[in-house]
């Protein structure tokens, strides 16, 4: 195919063919998990306590916020002054290096709120931090893996995520979505880069330097 054959391919996959694809593959991903999820959540229940889901608005495309799913890796109960890291149960470790809850994330997907691939939706209180180029994620649905995840995920800085964010922003085609998708698997096979040091995931973005 010539390159411009391969522009107006791209350009149709940004501009419904993605979505298709989303809805497609998460309505049977929903259907093919379901025993999974369903067994999750009772798992979640008897060793976590309910709600089984946890649910976290986050700022999707174009900055508009939606409420995030997903399977509840942290006991209820917060001491005051005690961090994350300690509440984080076995089981929620186990949930998170398998990427396991993750899965109700489908259903934002298949509803509209996210993708399958894009970048990963953060902290409201973080879109106030962003420099223009950063805040340029927001220009596509957020995913549930993406470009950055299967670079390092919370190990790179938040510098580097943000511009592996904005790479995929501006090189996003459907052949791009599977490789990602594929080196996915691959990385939740391994476990690698599920948290930052010193933190359960990742550190908190203050802002970069120089902002």
């Amino acid at each position: 195919m010539s390159s411009c054959g391969w522009l107006i391919v791209s350009d149709f996959y940004r501009a419904g063919g993605k979505r298709v694809f989303d809805v497609v593959a998460s309505g049977l991903l929903l259907l093919a998990t379901s025993p999974v999820q369903a067994a999750v959540g009772v798992a979640v229940a008897l060793v976590n306590g309910r709600p089984v889901l946890f649910g976290q608005d986050r700022p999707g495309r174009g900055g508009e916020v939606f409420r995030l799913w997903k399977f509840r890796s942290m006991r209820a109960e917060r001491f005051p002054g005690e961090p994350d890291a300690a509440r984080l149960t076995s089981l929620g470790r186990f949930l998170r290096s398998t990427s396991l809850d993750e899965l109700p994330e489908l259903w934002n997907v298949f509803k509209g709120d996210m993708s399958l691939v894009g970048p990963r939706p953060l902290r409201v209180s973080y879109l106030g931090r962003y420099t223009p180029r950063q805040a340029r994620r927001h220009e596509i649905r957020p995913g549930i893996t993406g470009l950055a995840q299967v670079s390092g995920r919370n190990l790179l800085t938040w510098d580097e995520r943000f511009e592996l964010d904005v790479n995929y922003v501006d090189t996003c085609s459907l052949g791009l979505d599977c490789l990602i998708i594929g080196r996915t698997l691959l990385e939740v096979a391994k476990r690698t880069g599920i948290s930052a040091d010193g933190a359960a995931t990742m550190t908190p973005f203050l802002g970069s330097p120089g902002d």
